[in-house]
């Protein structure tokens, strides 16, 4: 299953962190976790890999340098984790992923050619959908897309060694955790006949308008949208207050997010146990019952835990 890092064990968390690596391209967004297992936990938690000195260079058969290659940086595990063969990340085409364990904890990391500028839609989805699968698995403090060091070495040095406790402190407490987002979204005729119907200059605004050109109208109309953009402001505030006080129940935390779409009805993050999940699921099913014919809703995860663990 290229592309992913299942990981079997009780952990299933993760988080957003930034730790002091060179970064190469600005954090954004998640993904839905694909499915796949490429990874597993291993009872030896001393064993570590070999690392280079330096920036490494590879070369063909007569010796020419072809690539400068450094360090990419994924995230950060209980040290007991183990990588399949098939695990890979960022990269055209994909590195295989390998770990550097440290004491208590481990990062997950490849190769990368330095030349090649990350920041490409398919290396994004490539660092979200490993330190998801991962996640669902065991725990994970995944760092920002785009956390370049020079080796391995330096990711010990750098990374592991001044961060260890605060590190291994973080997978402990993340441990059996995950990491939901719900996006809800009005349906666009529903929700515009509910702000005609409750809001009397909406009506009079949209009578006014209805058989004149629109250069006849052109005030109108601009106010008219300014009163559905308030309308639709103020459905959702309260709608997603009561959203998350519907899963308070069965969830941990919750982070309520920036809408992506002028029709959102919510966009919340939840943090939830791993032993909650068929509650959550559950309530979930519950609210599309409930809002089917004025709300989509979809469900993004489980993910790592972008949104509740964050370490600078």
């Amino acid at each position: 299953m290229p592309g992913h890092t299942g990981m079997s064990g009780g952990g299933r968390a993760s988080s957003q962190a930034a730790p002091r690596a060179t970064s190469r391209a600005a954090a954004s967004g998640t993904t839905a976790r694909a499915d796949g297992r490429t990874a597993g936990r291993t009872a030896d938690k001393t064993t570590e890999e070999p690392t280079e000195k330096t920036t490494g260079r590879t070369a063909d058969r007569s010796g020419v340098v072809q690539r400068d290659m450094a360090c990419y940086v994924y995230g950060i595990v209980p040290a007991d984790v183990e990588t399949s063969p098939d695990a890979v990340g960022v990269g055209d085409p994909p590195n295989q992923i390998k770990i550097v364990r440290h004491g208590e904890i481990a990062a997950l990391i490849s190769d990368v050619d330095v030349k090649r500028p990350l920041g490409r839609a398919r290396d994004l989805v490539a660092h979200e959908e490993l330190l998801d699968a991962a996640a669902v698995e065991v725990p994970v403090l995944p760092l920002r897309f785009g956390a370049v060091l020079t080796t391995p070495d330096a990711v010990v040095e750098e990374l592991l060694t001044p961060h260890h406790d605060r590190f291994a402190t973080a997978l402990k407490q993340i441990e059996g955790r995950v990491q939901y987002v719900v996006k809800a979204r009005y349906a666009e005729r529903p929700i515009l006949m509910m702000v005609l119907a409750e809001i009397p200059e909406a009506r009079r605004l949209r009578d006014r308008i209805r058989d004149l050109p629109e250069d006849a109208t052109r005030p109108e109309r601009i106010r008219l949208g300014e009163v559905i953009t308030q309308a639709i402001e103020a459905k959702r505030e309260a709608d997603t207050r009561w959203l998350v006080d519907r899963f308070a129940s069965c969830t941990a935390a919750a982070n309520i997010r920036e809408p992506t779409h002028e029709r959102d009805a919510a966009h919340v993050a939840f943090l939830v146990e791993a032993d909650r999940i068929p509650d959550f699921e559950h309530t979930l099913n519950e609210l599309r019952h409930e809002w089917a014919d004025l709300v989509e809703l979809r469900l993004l995860g489980p993910m790592a835990l972008y949104d509740f663990v964050t370490t600078g």
